[in-house]
């Protein structure tokens, strides 16, 4: 089975290094329109409120409606079960620190110098103002880190909670997609039933902790 948590910085075109890895390994994209609706029926709230926490963009009232342990909790009985499908690409949702001690997933993250995600940004939204663009991306990624910590205790921007971190600016995305198929098909991520043992264990503890 192959199992891959990828972040990546708004701007850093680790959305194309997912579609490419995807296409390669015929791995399906797990994305927040198949998470989302299930972690809020969950929780309860509007899907765009679950959408925003993450993006760490929550209102008062959207903080105040939303439990950070449960979206933890929820979130990872939902990624935990799409992982179990096999063959599952989960790009963004903090998996990678959902899957943290689980030998078999690998965990990726792309980033990017922010002059390059500038103008990634601009390019991608017709804009013209980079001081501007800038700024909206340092406001995003302080929001989106502080929403990860809080919900699952995790600073996604540490290198050393990662299998790979490709730098856009310095691998070319064709490279990149090649590094994580490589790495993929590497022996020490072949041990399937080990993976899937692992996994499911997880997978009942949450369980086990939703009803403590």
């Amino acid at each position: 089975m192959t199992v891959i948590a990828m972040t990546r910085e708004i701007g850093s075109r680790g959305s194309e290094v997912a579609a490419g890895v995807a296409a390669a390994l015929g791995l399906e994209i797990i994305n927040s329109e198949i998470v989302v609706p299930h972690v809020a029926g969950s929780l309860g709230v509007d899907e765009s409120a679950v959408q925003r926490y993450l993006d760490g963009q929550a209102s008062l009232f959207d903080r105040w409606q939303i439990d950070a342990r449960n979206l933890s909790r929820y979130t990872l009985d939902q990624i935990l079960n799409l992982a179990l499908k096999d063959n599952v690409l989960i790009r963004g949702w903090g998996a990678a620190a959902l899957f943290q001690g689980i030998r078999g997933v690998i965990c990726v993250r792309v980033c990017a110098p922010m002059a390059l995600r500038v103008r990634v940004m601009m390019e991608r939204l017709g804009v013209n103002d980079s001081e501007a663009m800038q700024h909206e991306i340092e406001r995003f990624d302080s929001g989106h880190s502080r929403a990860i910590r809080a919900a699952f205790n995790f600073d996604w921007n540490d290198a050393l909670q990662y299998d790979i971190v490709l730098n856009s600016a310095r691998v070319a995305i064709d490279d990149a997609v090649k590094a994580v198929c490589d790495l993929a098909q590497h022996q020490r991520y072949r041990d399937d039933s080990e993976t899937k043992a692992a996994l499911a264990e997880r997978l009942q503890d949450t369980i086990a902790g939703e009803h403590q």
